[in-house]
């Protein structure tokens, strides 16, 4: 039976048990990459061009890695989640992106592209005729990765408002989710605001839904959904954190506006930005972070 290989980065940070739930459902067997490392960047560099955005590049290390052990990958295209919801570009060319630069290797998709109501099952649907199952078995599946889905989004969203309770200066961790819950890029990161004795905080602890609406308070034209989410986020969160990062990854666009509007209108709490690549170094990290608890810490005595 065909193994699919799932890559751990971009759309799989946030719908990842979707995708997981699903496959075992129909029994078709499936294989995530490991969470990304030193190997899998230096991968994902080898096979993109230098203007490639981090993100990306680690997103072809994690499907190189996979190449020779499984029969087909599993890139999505996700396109749009409403009218005005879109995603990067990134993710709307990943599977041409993929196919040109590994010709040799079988693709299995889908397409999220009109954000009407339906549209992610129906995509869903078509992909089990794909794979050889039934409608109402394929339906079946879908309700119940839909369901394991939303309790692993209701544990992030309840544990992150958990955190907002605690003594020790909170830092908004603000990135999209493939920063913030890759390991290497914003679990580094959430390391070491902890161990200076900091509470990480993601965006998630906002509703999405209510965090796109939330954006406009920032911004009236911003359309990327993911960008959308994390500005209403910081709109919602910047009376109840001592402090907020944002954190990007060179040299993605969207990042950039979207943080140059927060650094230019959110002027009531401490912001810090941090730009990461593959050359950043842990010591150069480490002493930006010290700093800015550091000024927090003196925010607190004083206040």
């Amino acid at each position: 039976m065909t193994t699919i290989g799932i890559p751990r980065a971009l759309g799989y940070h946030r719908y990842g048990t979707l995708w997981e739930t699903f496959f075992d459902e129909l029994d078709i067997p499936f294989l995530v990459s490991p969470e990304t490392n030193q190997a899998i960047q230096s991968q994902g560099v080898r096979h993109t061009v230098d203007e490639s955005c981090l993100p990306l590049k680690l997103y072809m290390g994690h499907a190189a890695h996979l190449l020779d052990k499984c029969d087909a990958l599993f890139v999505p295209r996700l396109e749009r989640l409403g009218p005005r919801d879109e995603f990067c570009v990134r993710f709307w060319g990943l599977p041409d992106t993929v196919s040109a630069t590994f010709q040799k290797a079988q693709l299995l998709t889908y397409e999220l592209n009109s954000g009407l109501p339906g549209t992610h099952e129906r995509a869903f649907l078509k992909l089990g005729r794909t794979l050889g199952k039934h409608p109402i078995t394929t339906a079946r599946a879908y309700a119940r990765a839909q369901a394991r889905q939303r309790e692993v989004d209701f544990h992030r969203f309840s544990y992150a408002r958990a955190e907002l309770q605690a003594t020790a200066p909170r830092i908004l961790l603000a990135a999209n989710p493939y920063i913030t819950y890759d390991p290497y890029l914003g679990g580094t990161v959430a390391r070491l605001i902890a161990h200076l004795g900091g509470v990480p905080i993601f965006t998630d602890a906002w509703n999405r839904t209510q965090c796109r609406a939330q954006a406009r308070e920032i911004s009236t034209d911003l359309y990327w959904t993911l960008n959308r989410e994390m500005m209403g986020a910081v709109h919602q969160a910047r009376s109840q954190v001592d402090g907020i990062l944002l954190l990007t990854a060179f040299p993605c666009g969207s990042d950039c506006l979207a943080n140059e509007l927060i650094l230019r209108r959110v002027n009531d709490v401490p912001v810090i930005q941090i730009l990461l690549d593959e050359h950043q170094s842990h010591e150069g990290l480490t002493t930006r972070i010290e700093s800015f608890m550091d000024m927090l810490e003196g925010r607190r005595r004083i206040g």
